[in-house]
């Protein structure tokens, strides 16, 4: 199946806003890498919403997404998109600014239960 993706940039320092809008979803976020972890988060899974909101908290940006998606068909579709999304966002921040220095950003948390761990370790270089 093709997707017909639009992406509208706006630019901010160290952040974007972009649109991303296929088939299946509808997003718009807001990324401020440099921020202090503000988050408000609307993709209709709540789950996956507290993990951004917990990803956005303790990665210290800000992150504003309200997404809209074919949760009638299934929800992988919102979380594919999602992560397209996000990574688009973060490169379009970051943009040359790697060049400028040997490391942009290193992040690093883990997390975990009686029954599961969970680890993310983000590295712009």
């Amino acid at each position: 199946m093709t997707r017909a993706a639009k992406a509208s940039p706006k630019a901010l320092p160290r952040g974007t806003e972009l649109e991303r809008i296929t088939t299946e979803t509808q997003i718009a976020l807001a990324l401020n890498i440099d921020g202090t972890g503000i988050y408000k988060v609307e993709t209709g899974i709540r789950f996956f919403d507290h993990m951004l909101e917990l990803f956005t908290r303790h990665g210290g940006f800000d992150l504003a997404l309200a997404c809209r998606g074919d949760l009638d068909v299934d929800q992988h579709h919102t979380v594919e998109d999602v992560g397209i999304a996000l990574g688009e966002a973060f490169d379009r921040a970051l943009g040359d600014a790697c060049a400028l220095s040997a490391i942009c950003r290193l992040s690093w948390s883990s997390t975990s239960s009686k029954a599961s761990r969970a680890e993310h370790a983000p590295t712009f270089i």
